[in-house]
């Protein structure tokens, strides 16, 4: 695999996680529990989507076939998706989602820190761009986590469920191939088992104030969508619904 290649994959990797849960928190509109919540999460959400769009535009421009972020976002196919499972799940309640939110947010953050000292200049650009947003994504989730966790008997059971459901996804996370030790070696991806121990010790501590329990890190994790394009029965509906209108009408321009 020549470096060209494994650039493609990983930037791929990284547009493709942060659509999907753009995807994912974009259906919250005007269903959050109150308008400042809903506004929240929709925020996010283009947050998210805006990251996606400048990692696949770049991720076109290294391929070099004439794909902009477009196609690449709606003209692939399931199995050619390489996010990461946790951004596939459904959203279920205010809670789970926020814990969702929060899992994943950690290690963006930490991640995105890392990051922005590639020696790929567009790749750090995006993360420096990036981190200024996904800072606030963190502190919205993780302050929501100590609310529901520390809060009534019904709240704190819900992000009870919630953790005990996301857990088995965050091993994905810290997932490494060949790709990512090739950009690595080349400076210009992050070593994420270095990234590991510090979402660990964030993650403890904030569960640890929201009166809820650190699950084993030695608990049976899913795997496989990040590498190899493996998804969950969630991932084909994602797609049918934000493809449908670009498949449908493919010449058409806005």
């Amino acid at each position: 695999m020549t470096q060209q290649e494994a650039l493609f994959e990983y930037t791929i990797r990284l547009g493709d996680t942060s659509l999907i849960l753009g995807h994912r928190m974009s259906e919250w509109c005007g269903h959050g529990p109150k308008l400042e919540q809903d506004i929240a999460l929709i925020n996010i959400a283009l947050d998210l989507v805006g990251q996606a769009r400048s990692y696949l535009e770049y991720a076109g421009k290294i391929e070099g076939k004439g794909r902009d972020e477009d196609k690449l976002a709606y003209f692939r196919d399931e199995r050619n998706f390489k996010n990461l499972l946790i951004t596939e799940r459904p959203n279920g309640d205010w809670g789970h989602t926020i814990m969702r939110s929060f899992l994943f947010d950690t290690f963006h953050y930490y991640f995105l820190h890392e990051l922005v000292k590639s020696k790929d200049e567009q790749l750090a650009a995006i993360a420096a761009k990036s981190l200024k947003e996904v800072t606030y994504h963190l502190r919205h989730n993780s302050e929501w986590v100590i609310r529901l966790g520390d809060g009534t008997d019904e709240s704190h059971k819900r992000m009870v469920d919630a953790l005990e459901e996301l857990w088995m996804y965050t091993g994905e996370m810290f997932d490494m191939d060949e790709v990512d030790q090739q950009l690595i070696d080349a400076g210009i991806a992050p070593d994420l088992s270095k990234i590991k121990p510090l979402w660990q010790q964030k993650v403890k501590e904030i569960l640890a104030e929201a009166t809820l329990e650190y699950p084993s890190d030695d608990a049976w994790m899913q795997s496989d969508g990040k590498l190899k394009g493996i998804h969950s029965e969630h991932m084909g509906f994602i797609l049918a619904e934000m493809q449908h209108i670009p498949r449908s009408h493919p010449e058409a321009t806005w």
